[in-house]
């Protein structure tokens, strides 16, 4: 395929994402270490497991970090250094596994659009991002952050153009931009403020109100990707493209819009 596509594979879809993944020689994006279970249990067990039938993977490995209840930047320094140490382990177990980016969220309050608070946000990130960008340089690991709740797409870009690291980059969750996104900002704005810095794409469809995670094709999504592919193949740094889906029956229904 002329794309990077990636499959994502959780605790119980690894084996038939594998499988996906050898029969059209896609990538592999987990997401077990993004389960706060996994961190704090049999890791190292799972780490082994992974590093062995991962062997011979056609495409790229990625992984997603975890991101439930954690708070990059925060002003409670309890839950800053915990979620920089969560960001720290994932780093070095993506490091163990070889795999070439990890993606996090910076879980921007949406809900706040007082200027005190973005200001605030943005200076105690700048503060907390940089030295994780450094400690991700140290293990050659890539740092790609997805918006989430983010409702302009320059709250990201403007973080990333402040820090300009080499190890810090973009994750565009299309199904969020959609969704939380003021209704003032196009999707083509994101492209505009996050281009420069994307090298990772999450792809799914939804209805427009939750964020499901179903297959291009789902007769109430609202997303065409048939009009959205030619955008996304026009950013600058070929993104890889995962297929953030729950089935993955929808993974392999999706996989036609790649031929």
């Amino acid at each position: 395929m002329r794309d990077n596509v990636l499959l994502s594979a959780g605790l119980y879809n690894f084996d038939e994402c594998l499988a996906l993944a050898r029969e059209y020689a896609l990538g592999i994006e987990l997401t077990a270490f993004s389960v706060p279970a996994v961190l704090d249990g049999d890791w190292r067990d799972l780490t082994k497991r992974y590093r062995r039938e991962l062997g011979g993977l056609p495409g790229p490995l990625t992984m997603h970090g975890p991101f439930m209840d954690l708070a990059s930047g925060s002003p409670d320094q309890r839950i800053n250094d915990l979620t920089y140490g969560r960001y720290e382990h994932v780093i070095r177990i993506a490091s163990e596994l070889g795999v070439q980016q990890v993606v996090f969220h910076v879980n921007y309050i949406g809900l706040l659009h007082n200027d005190s608070y973005r200001e605030g946000w943005h200076q105690r990130n700048v503060d907390f991002w940089g030295p994780l960008g450094d400690y991700a340089k140290a293990y050659g690991v890539l740092v790609a952050i997805e918006n989430m709740w983010e409702f302009d797409p320059s709250i990201i870009g403007n973080l990333l153009s402040e820090l300009d690291h080499p190890y810090l980059k973009s994750c565009i969750d299309v199904g969020h931009a959609n969704l939380f996104s003021d209704p003032d900002y196009s999707f083509d704005d994101w492209l505009d403020a996050l281009g420069t810095w994307v090298i990772e794409l999450h792809m799914n469809n939804n209805n427009g109100v939750m964020d499901e995670h179903y297959g291009f094709d789902w007769d109430h999504g609202v997303l065409d990707y048939s009009s959205l592919l030619p955008a996304l193949r026009r950013l600058p740094n070929r993104p890889l493209m995962v297929l953030e889906m729950d089935r993955v029956a929808d993974m392999r229904d999706s996989l036609r819009y790649f031929d």
